[in-house]
Order: structure tokens, then C-alpha cells, then sequence
């Protein structure tokens, strides 16, 4: 029998455990058993902009109902692909469930890529699984930290090089809105190591000034309250928030000394107030950060192996800084999944504290 976590889409905090009977795999399908996965802000991203992007489409589910991505570990419980054996751990995009059944292909040692026909129109960057036995960024000792901090890191790591390519646009600072969330923390440390003549400014609500402060990975912290102090200097910022009053306030504290304004996470243009909803803003026209795209274009710049070892050396750097700053709060069963996911859609959970579920 297999469960899973079904989402109303259009009403996301209404979740129920669909359970199915598991049908008999086909030639050259593997069946995942999954051990474990992360609920971060992240999973709120796919599914608020679910429908625009195609997140629902990766697990499907039926009617008005969707199946949430999540990043995690699996073992296989059974195999029918000779180069696939019972017993081998992955880690990739998961279902918010109890088990999912793939289709191996482009096998090598060090991971596979899910050929299943209805994940083919979306982003290949999703449908690729680790075989940890062979893979370089597994560390036995760093699973939790991989589910929770991995995913977001990266698009973090993205969001960096793509600055850097660009020259920073010219700008001195880098503003960041919700400095306490993975995604920015991620960036942050990418900044603080690649590119250190950038000033890195986190924005934050009053009660995470310490935590953020205390991470270490930024050149100074503001409360939202303090916006008004941003100072005069050519910027660009970050909007993990997705507060539409908050960027309008950014926008019309830097005006012109804002070169540009990069959208991130949670909801898309239209919900930040930016097409006719929120007014006229200053400075240029925010645009909408999609990390599949830039990992593209990352790995032909670079080369899949020399982006391979670019991301796992800031990886590194970033676990290390990161090292007791967030602490994991384990969580049993699918219907802790969809508490944990309803908690952190309503921005109920602790940014010290990360979850991690085991189904």
C-alpha cells in the first residue's frame, strides 16, 4: 500500500493521506520506499506557483487535489533494472508520500534520471537522482543538513553566479529580505565567499535580528521596522519575502541606486503587487528568479563537472558556517508531513529549526 500527502490546490492549507494499492512495476521500473524528506519555504514555492511552473505535474494526483515536491532519501525496495540494485539509497525530488515508482535512465555510477514519460516537459534538473554509494556531495553524517539546506543552497549558489556574470549590475551592496531563511542564508554564504567586496545586508523581522546577526553571514542586519536606513549605496536586492509593501518600500528607499531587484520563492509578479496591483515602483522592474533556467545556463559555463565541483566547494564552506546554528526537529508519519507543511505555510515555524520527516 502506498500513502501520500494530497494538497487542495487551491485551497493549501486542506490536505488528506490518499492510500492506493501499489500496481506491479513494469520492465525497467524501480520502486523507492522513501526514509525521508525536509519541509522548508521551498515547498511552499512549488506549490503556490505549482500550476506556472509544473510543480504539480512531477507526482500527479486527481481532481482539485496535487501531490508536493519535496527533497529527500529513498531506498530502493524493489527493482526491475538490471543496474539498479535492491537495498541502493538515492536522494532526489520526492513525493510527499510513502513510496514512488521510477523509470531509470542515462544510468551512471554516481546517479540516473527519472525517464518516467509525464516528467519529460518539465526541467531536467528535477528529475535526476543521486546513488549515494558514488555520490560526492553525500556525507553520511550530513543527510539532514543535505535535505534541509541542499535544495536552497543551491538556488542561493544560482542566484550569486548569475549576479557575478553580471558584474553585480555595478552595485556595492546586496540586500536580502527574509535574511533568516535558508534560501538567503545560502546566498549569503555563496557572497561572503565569491564575491567578499559586496556588502551583504539582511532584512528581517525584529524577532530574528539576533539569529541572523549571530549566523555570521552578514555585513549588517536590519529590521523590516528599519528599512528607511538602507543606505544610498548602488544595490541590488534580493526579495525572498514576497511582501509586496516590503519590496515597494526597498524600491523607494534605494530609487535609483537600486540596479536591480530579483524575486525569489513564495509567490509569483502578480501576487507581489507588481503588475497594476501595488502601484508604480521605483527603480527597475523586479524580475522573477527561475533556478532551473540559471542552473542551465551554470553548468554550460562551466561544465557539469566543474559546476559539480563549484557547488560542492561553497557547499562545504556553507555547512561549515551553518554548523549548530539550526537545529532539526525529526517528525514521524505522513500526517506530521502535512502538519509541518500547513505550519510552514502559515509561517508558524522556527527559522532555528529545521524539519525533517521520516514517513
Amino acid at each position: 500500500m502506498a500513502s501520500t500527502v494530497w494538497v487542495k490546490k487551491a485551497e493549501l492549507t486542506h490536505t488528506h493521506i490518499h492510500e492506493d494499492v501499489l500496481p506491479p512495476l513494469g520492465d525497467g521500473e524501480v520502486r523507492l520506499k522513501i526514509e525521508s524528506f525536509s519541509v522548508t519555504a521551498n515547498n511552499i514555492t512549488y506549490a503556490v506557483i505549482g500550476d506556472m511552473f509544473g510543480y504539480w505535474s512531477f507526482f500527479p494526483a486527481e481532481g482539485d487535489f496535487g501531490v508536493v515536491p519535496m527533497w529527500g532519501h529513498a531506498i530502493v525496495e524493489e527493482s526491475r533494472a538490471p543496474d539498479i540494485a535492491v537495498g541502493e539509497r538515492v536522494y532526489g525530488y520526492l513525493p510527499m508520500g510513502s513510496h514512488l515508482d521510477v523509470l531509470p535512465g542515462r544510468i551512471s555510477s554516481s546517479g540516473f534520471t527519472d525517464m518516467a514519460a509525464h516528467r519529460q516537459p518539465m526541467s531536467p534538473i528535477y528529475n535526476q537522482y543521486s546513488r549515494l554509494k558514488a555520490d560526492p556531495e553525500h556525507d553520511p553524517a550530513k543527510e539532514d543538513e543535505r535535505m534541509l539546506f541542499g535544495p536552497l543552497f543551491k538556488t542561493g549558489f544560482l542566484i550569486e553566479s548569475m549576479f557575478r556574470r553580471e558584474g553585480w549590475f555595478g552595485a556595492k551592496n546586496l540586500v536580502m529580505t527574509s535574511a533568516s531563511s535558508k534560501t538567503a542564508m545560502g546566498l549569503a554564504s555563496v557572497a561572503k565567499d565569491m564575491s567578499p567586496d559586496i556588502k551583504r545586508i539582511g532584512l528581517t523581522s525584529k524577532g530574528n535580528v539576533a539569529f541572523v546577526e549571530n549566523s555570521g553571514l552578514y555585513d549588517q542586519t536590519l529590521a523590516y521596522d528599519d528599512v528607511a536606513g538602507l543606505a544610498q549605496d548602488s544595490s541590488v536586492s534580493v526579495d525572498f519575502a514576497g511582501n509586496s509593501a516590503l519590496l515597494h518600500q526597498i524600491h523607494a528607499v534605494l530609487g535609483d541606486h537600486l540596479k536591480y531587484s530579483c524575486l525569489v520563492g513564495a509567490t509569483h509578479v502578480d501576487a507581489r503587487g507588481i503588475n497594476g496591483n501595488g502601484g508604480e515602483m521605483a527603480g527597475p522592474k523586479p524580475i522573477l528568479f527561475f533556478a532551473p533556467d540559471h542552473a542551465v545556463a551554470s553548468i554550460q559555463e562551466l561544465g557539469p563537472k566543474g559546476f559539480g565541483e563549484a557547488v560542492a566547494k561553497s557547499w562545504k564552506s556553507f555547512l561549515e558556517t551553518v554548523d549548530g546554528v539550526v537545529a532539526f526537529d525529526k517528525r514521524r508519519g505522513l500526517d506530521s508531513a502535512a502538519t509541518s507543511f500547513v505550519e510552514t505555510l502559515e509561517g508558524r515555524t522556527d527559522p532555528q529549526k529545521g524539519i525533517i520527516i521520516h514517513p
